[in-house]
Formats: C-alpha cells, sequence, structure tokens
C-alpha cells in the first residue's frame, strides 16, 4: 500500500491556530461525553416514568405510554434529529422562535441533539423499564398492597427497586448505544468526535491517522462505560435471579 502515514500530523498547529489537531480531537471528545451523559439522565428520567405508566392497571395511561414509545422507538433517529433542530423553532410562538434562532449555534446545535437522543433512548429505557416489572412475581405487587402501600408507594418501594437492579445488563447497552448515536448530531454541525474527525481529513487529507484516532477515543469510552456498568450490576445483583449470588 502507497499510503504515506503521518502521525505527526495531529501535533501539528490546527487550521484555527489556537490549538493543535488532536485539541480538536479532545474538543470533539469533549463535546460526545457531555451530549451523551446530558441525553442519558434525561433518557433515564423519561424512560423510568413511561416504563411505569405502561404497567399500571387502566387503559388510558398504559396507552398514552405505548404511544409514546411507538412513536420515539419506530421514527429513525435522523429524522427526529431534523424535526427537533429545523421544524420546532417554527412551531414555537414567534418570540420565543426567535430567541432560540439567536442563541449561540453551539447551543442550538447541543440542545435539538441532546432532545433528541433523549427521546429516542428514552423509549428504549421505558421497554426495558417496563419488562423489568413484568418479570417481577405477582406476589410483590400484592404483598405491597396487602402492607398497606398505595400503588405508587409499591412501585417506589417494592417493585422499582427490584426491577431497575434486574435490567442493568440491557440498560448497559442502551448506554453504550447513546454515545454511538451522538455521531448523528454532526448532520447539524455539532462538532462531535466524529465531526471532528471528519474536518481532521477535510485539513489534513490523513484519513487513516484521523479515523483510527477516532475509533481509540470511542473505544476508551467503551471501556469505562464497561467498567462502571460492571461495578453496579455486581453491587445491584439479586441473589437468586440470574447472575446475582
Amino acid at each position: 500500500m502507497s499510503y504515506a502515514w503521518h502521525w505527526e500530523v495531529l501535533l501539528q498547529p490546527a487550521a484555527s491556530g489556537d490549538t493543535t489537531y488532536l485539541g480538536w480531537m479532545l474538543a470533539g471528545f469533549e463535546t460526545t461525553v457531555a451530549l451523551s451523559l446530558a441525553a442519558w439522565l434525561m433518557a433515564l428520567l423519561l424512560g423510568g416514568m413511561v416504563g411505569v405508566l405502561r404497567t399500571v392497571p387502566g387503559r388510558l395511561w398504559s396507552g398514552l405510554a405505548a404511544a409514546y414509545v411507538e412513536l420515539f422507538r419506530n421514527v429513525p433517529l435522523l429524522v427526529q434529529l431534523f424535526s427537533w433542530y429545523f421544524v420546532l423553532p417554527e412551531l414555537l410562538p414567534p418570540a420565543w422562535g426567535d430567541a432560540y434562532k439567536q442563541t449561540n449555534p453551539f447551543l442550538q446545535q447541543f440542545f435539538a441533539a441532546c432532545v433528541c437522543l433523549g427521546f429516542f433512548t428514552s423509549a428504549r429505557v421505558a421497554e426495558q423499564v417496563r419488562s423489568g416489572i413484568d418479570s417481577l412475581p405477582r406476589g410483590q405487587k400484592n404483598a405491597g398492597l396487602a402492607l398497606g402501600f398505595t400503588l405508587a408507594q409499591t412501585y417506589r418501594y417494592v417493585m422499582l427497586p427490584m426491577a431497575l437492579r434486574l435490567i442493568v445488563p440491557p440498560l448497559t447497552s442502551e448506554f453504550l448505544n447513546v454515545f454511538k448515536n451522538s455521531a448523528v448530531a454532526s448532520t447539524i454541525g455539532l462538532l462531535e468526535l466524529a465531526a471532528q474527525g471528519r474536518q481532521l481529513v477535510d485539513y489534513t487529507a490523513q484519513p487513516f491517522e484521523s479515523f483510527i484516532a477516532v475509533t481509540l477515543l470511542y473505544m476508551l469510552i467503551n471501556v469505562f462505560v464497561m467498567a462502571g456498568m460492571r461495578w453496579v450490576e455486581r453491587k445491584t445483583r439479586v441473589p437468586g435471579y440470574i447472575g446475582g449470588k
């Protein structure tokens, strides 16, 4: 192969003049991590609530929750991203829409990507929470109600603590997916890790070095997420269940 390797390009001054090309890459890395963590927090909160509503008695709330899941899980992520970024500002009241459009472009892109990833992932988290609750023995709910707990208290103190511990392994996969899905944010101009890799190619004409560096940084994220979630899984294992001691 006649390709000329040139790893030193990462340490050369970037076109912006204020950092190196490696600095560009690390800036994209920071944006990816911040975006993914913010979206994951949003997904956990929304997904937990919607997952609970999927299992409550009564068709109204469970039906609304089911519609929420079907909407955000089945519409392609890229379509949702474009809707949040391009369509939502036009649907807001004029004063709000104009204020949004006049904010820092980076904040506009970050907000749209965060909200999009948060809603998209929350639908998947909701299904994990629902399956965790449905996997519990029916007697747990009945025992909580028999003790005098309200339905909300039964969920809070009896069912959810057990269900959330059981779904840690599948939630790990969803957590990793948030980081991978964050790459779509580059389509609206957000300079996250994948976008910085492409920008590096444009300025240096060294594609292999650029995307090998991007790959290594994504792998670094993967290692830390897996290590952290395995620690959580060990701490939350339930004796007598799969994976428990």
